[in-house]
């Protein structure tokens, strides 16, 4: 009898390390979404770059160029 006892336990910890592990996940993704809505992205933009990335560093590198782009058309004005 003691080894189904045994057994139920670790049942019942597994399900609550599963439990509280999927809290802590759907905490970080609500936290992700509503930091990256006050940056002023909208909510499916938010959900990409959190699927995906490598979005984000292609955005940044873009956003590098565009400075870069800036600056020297500025210069050729001058």
């Amino acid at each position: 009898m003691t080894m189904e006892s045994n057994k139920a336990t670790i049942g019942a910890l597994f399900f609550i390390l599963l439990v509280a592990g999927t809290n802590v996940i759907m905490y970080g993704v609500v936290r992700s979404i509503i930091h990256s809505s006050r940056k002023g992205t909208n909510f499916f933009e938010a959900m990409g770059n959190m699927f995906n990335p490598s979005n984000q560093k292609k955005d940044d590198t873009m956003e590098e160029l565009r400075k870069k782009v800036e600056e020297l058309n500025g210069e050729k004005k001058d």
